[in-house]
């Protein structure tokens, strides 16, 4: 039997989806689910800037419409992220189906492997956990959003009264309403990502059945490659509000590009190594893997060989048997190969590829901001030389 795991199949907020319709049982009516949650999030603004005067022209420095910040993080960043759920939920309960399927947990450890699903399901489940989440919002959440990310400078949602910013009523649904969403939904995918390290710091604490002759150079852990390109959208997202931030600061507070270097190179190294760190505890199994495999084929390539040379070259042959299509040879060359394949296993579950593809999808929401140094044309042309 398939164990049934999913790291965003519960919680009061999946039970909410549930009865107010805007999900299946396996996450159906994602687009509904998108539309809605950034219609809440969005559209009064719009409305309320709108009724204010602050929504369009030349009343306030930064009116609604030029606010790129607050587009990117409610009509990308979010739907992104509530598009990334059922991404998660469909690769990852493969990645951990693949356990079982491909015989890596022995049959004796499969009541400690369901144990570890068990807990971690009770954990995402927690009710505890969402409103913990919740009120970290509507504390922390809004102060870093009020004293580290909204402009200081009359707005659409605030006006400068005497030094003190005075919160107009779109500022209010913006400030108790639409940011607390992201936050909210944003902070869900943090605990998530602390759900798979743990259980997969679980899994790795059971006596594993892997061999470094595997063919993917993994000893058989070459699948959990999936479970990274299964929080790509989730990275997306989280480039897409830096992206947003940075170009908000660019157009209204004077800034350049360049000067966000180490911003943007610290968000890939950080967001990147989190999403990689969880697949890093089974590098003790690799090893031994690796190790173990290596001294076993090491003894069958020299066993295999010495009685090749005893049969061919020190003419141990029978007279009637043929050397050209003889099998021996084909054989000698595979066992190579297979030695080979040990020799190249990994120490991590992922490859090079993966991590590329990862990292490029991180970086995508940065290149847009590249026209704020150089111009269309200008892309264009760098474009056209590097190819020809």
């Amino acid at each position: 039997m398939k164990p049934d795991f999913s790291l965003v199949l519960g919680g009061p907020l999946y039970q909410m989806y549930l009865r107010t319709h805007l999900s299946g049982n396996a996450l159906e009516l994602l687009s509904r689910r998108m539309l809605v949650i950034a219609t809440v999030a969005w559209l009064p603004l719009l409305l309320l800037s709108t009724l204010q005067g602050t929504a369009f022209g030349n009343t306030v420095p930064i009116p609604f419409v030029e606010d790129i910040q607050t587009h990117v993080r409610f009509l990308i960043a979010l739907p992104l992220l509530i598009a990334a759920e059922i991404v998660v939920h469909r690769r990852i309960r493969f990645v951990v189906n693949q356990f079982v399927e491909r015989d890596i947990i022995a049959p004796e450890d499969l009541p400690a492997f369901r144990a570890a699903i068990d807990s971690t399901l009770r954990l995402r489940n927690s009710p505890i956990i969402e409103l913990a989440l919740l009120a970290l919002v509507y504390t922390l959440g809004l102060w870093l959003w009020r004293h580290e990310i909204a402009l200081n400078v009359t707005s659409w949602y605030a006006s400068d009264e005497g030094g003190a910013a005075r919160l107009t009523a779109a500022g209010y649904w913006n400030m108790f309403v639409s940011v607390p969403i992201f936050q909210f939904v944003l902070l869900r995918w943090y605990f998530r990502f602390f759900l798979w390290f743990r259980f997969l710091f679980q899994v790795a604490r059971l006596p594993l059945r892997l061999l470094a002759s595997h063919a993917d150079r993994a000893a058989g852990l070459g699948f959990l490659g999936v479970s990274i390109n299964a929080f790509a959208l989730v990275l997306l997202a989280q480039g897409a509000l830096l992206a947003g931030l940075i170009a908000s600061q660019i157009l209204f507070a004077g800034r350049d590009l360049l000067s966000f270097k180490v911003q943007m190179l610290s968000f890939l190294v950080f967001f990147n190594g989190v999403t990689l760190l969880p697949l890093t505890v089974f590098t003790p199994h690799l090893v031994q893997a690796k190790r173990n495999t290596a001294r076993e084929f090491g003894r069958l390539v020299s066993r295999y060989t010495n009685e090749f040379h005893r049969k061919w070259i020190q003419g141990g042959a029978p007279p009637d048997e043929p050397l050209l299509g003889s099998s021996d040879i084909q054989s000698l060359a595979d066992l190579g190969n297979s030695f080979t394949v040990v020799r190249e296993t990994r120490l991590v579950p992922f490859s090079l590829r993966d991590v590329g593809r990862l990292v490029a999808v991180s970086a995508v929401p940065f290149v847009p901001l590249l026209l704020t140094i150089f111009s269309l044309n200008d892309v264009a042309t760098y474009l056209l030389k590097a190819i020809f």
